[in-house]
């Protein structure tokens, strides 16, 4: 008897929403006229008397604009449609005359939105009909030709290519400028030891440099791998037209030209719906801001122990505790890792089950590859401004420093006297465990001590307790000695300029 009580004001509810529903879409539908040039009229593209007889409902209006995020693609746009109107001139499809009143009208469009006076218009769906729109209330109806044999799918594939291509380099610029300022700082600070550590436990004695340059060979490798990116990206997509490919036989080679692309998409299907390279920056940027993190995390650590003072300009305080210096630079640079792997992933799995060729889906490309950008441009300027600013203290880094980090030392003492490393690894560890029972610093084990370990200490071996002997023994290449971390300082150096 419950249940069917439940069954039946179950119902009920259904049968009130339906009759919303219904009264909602009847509203809606008497707010549009027949020709849709009331509330929800479809623009310049699809006005009355072609396909739709009807106007687009409002909350479909405003859920399929994309001109609120794609209008900073305006420059990319004009450019490329100048650059299809000098190629339909190029096969005959407009005169030269017409060619010309395109690309003045187009050069005065750009003008608009270089000073800030451009107005956007109901009906400006994307960055593409609101330029159309302009350029025909300008130039009047030879405006409508330019558009001939064109799609907004190869147009805005085009648009994104040039305006990724062009976003790359400039990180690439912001990457050198850190990698720079970053190295000149490890030069200038490569005299500083601190502690090094796996499993977070103290390891080895090295550089304060040496361990900057280990955060900064990373970022090398993603501007290689960002140059990689690039030819793959600036690939011309223009003339392959909705899917099919161009009717007017404009020449692709020409347009590429024409817009500084390095070569064509092969494939008209694939050129209009290929959105890897979008991927391709995406996975990029997580990779970079991973880094960025695992930097962060460090600086938080040592900021937290004393070794690092971070400036004033990157911290922040507490609205109760007047005493706190909270390191939020790094902490936002470690968060925006998260937000990146979230743009890669949720990204991909938009692309996965997409058939074959341009769909809606893909408009979501650009708030992803937007964001990216802007948090990779960001977070690289933080970066740069948390490393010239910071301060090492040299006295608390080598505060951290502990003899029994030379424990290796002790067995590569023995191994220079002949005796294999897996055996002196062990009698190395003898002296550990003999100074944790005495309780007493591995340092202050007498030579008796050592010799009743093993008998072929001698005397120089207390030579063996000096942290810059220690780090200078390293000198191969990659290691922590004063020339092998120059090196390093002088690669990295080396490399930014050619970015």
């Amino acid at each position: 008897k419950l249940f069917n009580k439940s069954r039946s004001l179950l119902v009920v509810c259904g049968s009130i929403q339906n009759s919303y529903l219904v009264t909602f879409f009847q509203i809606r539908t008497r707010n549009m006229s027949s020709t849709g040039k009331e509330t929800g009229a479809r623009g310049g593209l699809f006005g009355a008397g072609g396909r739709f007889k009807g106007g687009t409902d409002p909350v479909m209006e405003k859920f399929n604009e994309s001109i609120s995020v794609d209008n900073r693609m305006w420059d990319q746009d004009i450019r490329g449609s100048i650059a299809y109107a000098k190629g339909i001139v190029k096969v005959g499809i407009i005169t030269e005359e017409e060619g010309k009143t395109l690309i003045e009208g187009l050069g005065k469009v750009s003008k608009e939105w270089a000073d800030g006076t451009f107005e956007i218009k109901p009906g400006d769906e994307d960055i593409h009909t609101a330029n159309e729109r302009r350029l025909t209330e300008i130039v009047g109806a030879v405006g409508g030709k330019l558009h001939t044999g064109r799609s907004r799918n190869d147009q805005v594939a085009t648009d994104t290519r040039l305006w990724a291509v062009e976003a790359e380099r400039d990180i690439l610029k912001d990457l050198a400028t850190l990698l720079k300022a970053a190295s000149e700082y490890a030069e200038e600070h490569i005299d500083i030891l601190m502690a090094g550590y796996t499993h977070l436990q103290p390891a080895q004695p090295i550089r304060f440099s040496h361990w900057l340059c280990s955060h900064l060979t990373p970022l090398v490798r993603d501007a290689q791998r960002l140059q990689d990116i690039i030819p793959r990206t600036n690939q011309c997509p223009l003339g392959s037209g909705a899917l099919a490919g161009n009717a007017f036989g404009v020449d692709r080679e020409f347009l590429a030209k024409e817009l500084g692309f390095e070569g064509v998409t092969p494939n008209s299907l694939d050129s209009v719906c290929d959105r890897d390279f979008i991927v391709d920056f995406l996975m990029w940027s997580t990779m970079l801001c991973t880094h960025l993190s695992q930097f962060a995390e460090d600086v938080i650590i040592n900021n937290l122990l004393r070794g690092i003072e971070m400036d004033d300009a990157y911290a922040t305080g507490s609205s109760l505790m007047p005493q706190k210096k909270n390191p939020d630079a790094l902490e936002l640079l470690r968060g925006k890792a998260g937000s990146a792997l979230g743009r890669a992933v949720g990204f991909t799995a938009t692309l996965k089950g997409l058939p074959r060729a341009y769909n809606k889906d893909l408009q979501e490309d650009k708030i992803n590859l937007f964001a990216a950008v802007d948090s990779v441009k960001d977070c690289l300027a933080i970066a740069t401004g948390v490393i010239v600013t910071m301060k090492p203290n040299p006295e608390m880094l080598m505060k951290a420093l502990c003899p029994e980090m030379l424990a290796t030392d002790l067995a590569d003492y023995l191994v220079r006297k002949g005796v294999p490393f897996r055996e002196t690894h062990h009698i190395s560890g003898a002296c550990v465990r003999l100074a944790e029972e005495k309780k007493v610093s591995i340092d202050t084990l007498t030579l008796e001590e050592l010799q009743k370990i093993d008998s072929r200490f001698g005397e120089d071996v207390l030579k063996v307790w000096d942290y810059e002997v220690s780090v200078e023994r390293k000198s191969s290449i990659g290691g922590t000695s004063r020339s092998s971390v120059k090196k390093q300082i002088d690669d990295i150096i080396a490399f930014a300029n050619t970015l």
